[in-house]
C-alpha cells in the first residue's frame, strides 16, 4: 500500500461484520490510531492482527494529529478506527483528515457497518432524504432550540442518543413535533436488537415501562404531515422578517414549509 490515510470502518456489534478489505488493509498498515485502544485490540485479537496502535479520541486529537502527519510524510501507512462504525461519524478524525488532505497525503475510505445507516435501511420511514444530525444536546433548553430548528425539515431525521436521555429525548419530541413517525433503533446487529415504532410518546411509553433503557441507540424521525397554510405567502414571510429573519432566510424557510421553489416563493412576494 502506498503512504495513505485509511479510514477503516470496523463492526457495531457483530463481528462478522467487519468487511475482507478491512481485514487486509488493518493488516498491512504499519499503525492503527483507535479512538480507543483497549476496544480496538479486542477486535484485533478476534481477527489474529498484531500492529502497533495508538490513541486517537477528543481529548488528544490536535497533538495526535501532527504525530501521525509526521508518519504520513514519512512514507508510512496509517488506519484510523473509531470504537464502532465509519470513523469521523460522530467521532474523532476530522482534523486529521484535513490535514492529510493539506499535505498531499491520499485519504482512503474504506466503506463498512454505519449505525446511521443501518437504521435507516431496516426503519421503515422514507429514504429518498434524510438528515443525519449526530448527537443531540445534553441540556434540555438547548435540544428543544434544536428540534425546533428542525421541526420544517421534510426528510427523514437521524440522531444518536443515549439510553439514559431517551425517554427526556421522545417527550421533548412529542411536544414540538407531534405525531410524526419514530423509530428507536437499538443494539443494532447485537443479540438484544430491536426496532421501537410508532408517535415519540407511544415508543416514551413503551421504553418507560421498562425498569430501565440500556445499549447504543439510534433515533430516527419520520416527515411530519403536510401542514395547511393559514396565512399567505407573503404575509408568512412578512411575519418571519418581523423576528429579525434577512428577507431571502425568509424566503427560503417559506418555500421550505411549503413545498415551493425559493423562486416561486419570491415572485409572490416582490
Amino acid at each position: 500500500m502506498p503512504a495513505s490515510l485509511y479510514l477503516v470502518a470496523t463492526p457495531i456489534g457483530n463481528l462478522e461484520d467487519i468487511t475482507l478489505r478491512a481485514l487486509r488493509v488493518l493488516k498491512e498498515a504499519d499503525v492503527i490510531a483507535c479512538e480507543d485502544t483497549r476496544q480496538t485490540g479486542k477486535l484485533l485479537a478476534h481477527f489474529g492482527i498484531d500492529k502497533p496502535t495508538v490513541s486517537y479520541h477528543e481529548h488528544n486529537e490536535a497533538a495526535r494529529t501532527q504525530e501521525l502527519l509526521v508518519r504520513l510524510e514519512a512514507g508510512a501507512q496509517v488506519a484510523l478506527v473509531s470504537d464502532a462504525g465509519t470513523p469521523l461519524i460522530s467521532d474523532p478524525g476530522y482534523r486529521l483528515v484535513t490535514a492529510a488532505i493539506a499535505a498531499g497525503i491520499p485519504v482512503v475510505p474504506v466503506p463498512g457497518a454505519s449505525a446511521a445507516l443501518s437504521a435507516l435501511a431496516a426503519a421503515g420511514l422514507p429514504t429518498d432524504a434524510f438528515r443525519f444530525c449526530g448527537f443531540l444536546p445534553v441540556k434540555s433548553t438547548q435540544r428543544r432550540k434544536t428540534l425546533e430548528s428542525l421541526r420544517a425539515e421534510t426528510c427523514t431525521l437521524i440522531f444518536y442518543e443515549a439510553p439514559h436521555r431517551i425517554l427526556d429525548t421522545l417527550s421533548d419530541i412529542a411536544a414540538l413535533m407531534g405525531d410524526r413517525p419514530v423509530v428507536v433503533a437499538r443494539e443494532l446487529t447485537k443479540f438484544y436488537e430491536e426496532f421501537l415504532r410508532g408517535t415519540a410518546e407511544q415508543v416514551r411509553v413503551q421504553l418507560a415501562a421498562r425498569p430501565s433503557v440500556k445499549g447504543e441507540i439510534t433515533l430516527l424521525i419520520g416527515k411530519g404531515a403536510p401542514v395547511a397554510a393559514t396565512t399567505s405567502i407573503e404575509e408568512a414571510v412578512r411575519e418571519l422578517e418581523a423576528t429579525g429573519l434577512a428577507r431571502m432566510d425568509a424566503i427560503k424557510q417559506v418555500a421550505r414549509e411549503r413545498g415551493l421553489s425559493k423562486r416561486d416563493v419570491y415572485k409572490q412576494v416582490t
